[in-house]
């Protein structure tokens, strides 16, 4: 895998937060990176220096030690005066650059020490040479990405701790009064229980797929797909929930849509949890249409509904992962699973909405390209 500045490979890791470019082309300062092949030159161009002045300090000592031993005389003298000024000045000058760069260096060497002990809000101050705050910018950048995920980590196990004890509780108790007598064993009772370990089953997979995406595991099976077919067809499924709910489902394909290279299968996925979320927020008498038309590239399809719509403060956090709103019934995952598989398949997905009016949540995929 090719490299780039700091040993960054080129193509983007799936841990890397979308929002910011990749590779980094500046640092945290907003200037370019210096680089490890600017440090060595200037500590070589430094030593080398050093080297030089070593060499003329020694060569005024020697002239000087050789001249006390000789016939002093008022020149000679001064020359000596000045030689041992330029050695001291020299010692010193050494003293403080090895001091301005090894003390930053210390510092970086002595937080590693507290993030192995698992202080992770450790940060270093950037002070010394340039590419001393660089290497302390780069480290607070590190441990802040590092704490941000040890905070999503433990926000995950409380977020799946909570998801899973809601259905766990029912089919305990279910189970209970089953054995205990309360409840007889007929299909009513049984059929609770087996619906509460389909939302399990449900969630499980849903984190399974959310965890590979975000890892970049998941593997996707493209093939050449018919975006009209697709719309048309998720629709149809969903009709069956649309009517009790007394919403019109509708579907706009444009004609002479390209056909796209993508996973049928996932493809079917992202559509799907986009209807059904909107099915969910759209009261009786709304409407959910669903858009396909062609863009630079790929194909559009818009997901739009007349709901709730969601507020301003909310829009930007839709997609995280068991975001919800406090109505929901969901798990907090459709939307979060739809953006990543979009991603995956090198789209992407936005959304607009206005309070009291709807939503309208747009995904791109990349058309197939051309045979060659």
């Amino acid at each position: 895998m090719r490299r780039h500045g700091w040993g960054y490979p080129r193509q983007r890791p799936p841990w890397w937060p979308a929002n910011e470019p990749f590779p980094p082309e500046r640092g945290w300062s907003g200037r370019p990176w210096p680089g490890r092949g600017g440090f060595m030159r200037r500590m070589a161009m430094f030593f080398v220096a050093v080297a030089i002045f070593s060499v003329v300090a020694a060569t005024f000592l020697f002239w000087a030690i050789a001249g006390a031993l000789g016939a002093p005389d008022l020149v000679g003298n001064v020359a000596r005066g000045v030689a041992l000024l330029v050695v001291v000045y020299g010692f010193l000058f050494t003293a403080r650059a090895l001091r301005r760069l090894a003390a930053p260096v210390g510092d970086v060497i002595e937080a590693v020490g507290r993030v192995a002990d698992g202080d992770l809000s450790t940060r270093v101050s950037e002070r010394g040479p340039r590419e001393a705050r660089a290497l302390s910018r780069a480290f607070n950048a590190m441990t802040s990405r590092l704490e941000a995920g040890e905070e999503q980590r433990r926000r995950l196990l409380a977020d799946v701790s909570h998801e899973l004890r809601t259905p766990l509780s029912v089919v305990q108790g279910n189970l209970e009064a089953l054995v205990d007598g309360v409840h007889p064993a007929d299909e009513a009772h049984l059929a609770a229980i087996l619906d509460e370990t389909k939302v399990l089953s449900r969630l499980v997979e849903d984190l399974r797929t959310l965890s590979l995406a975000e890892s970049g595991a998941l593997a996707l099976h493209r093939e050449s797909i018919d975006v009209g077919a697709l719309v048309r067809e998720t629709v149809e499924s969903f009709a069956s929930q649309a009517e009790p709910a007394a919403v019109s489902l509708e579907a706009d394909v444009s004609s002479g849509l390209p056909q796209v290279d993508a996973d049928p299968v996932r493809a079917r996925e992202i559509l799907a949890n986009l209807v059904a979320n909107a099915l969910r927020y759209t009261p009786r008498g709304g409407r959910v249409s669903v858009a396909a038309h062609p863009t630079d590239g790929g194909v559009a399809i818009d997901v739009r509904d007349t709901g709730v719509g969601i507020a301003p403060d909310r829009i930007g956090r839709i997609f995280d992962r068991f975001y919800k709103s406090p109505e929901s019934r969901g798990a907090g995952l459709g939307l979060a699973i739809a953006k990543q598989l979009v991603e995956a398949h090198g789209g992407e997905i936005s959304a607009t909405s206005v309070v009291g009016e709807g939503t309208d949540i747009r995904f791109t995929l990349p058309a197939e390209p051309p045979s060659p």
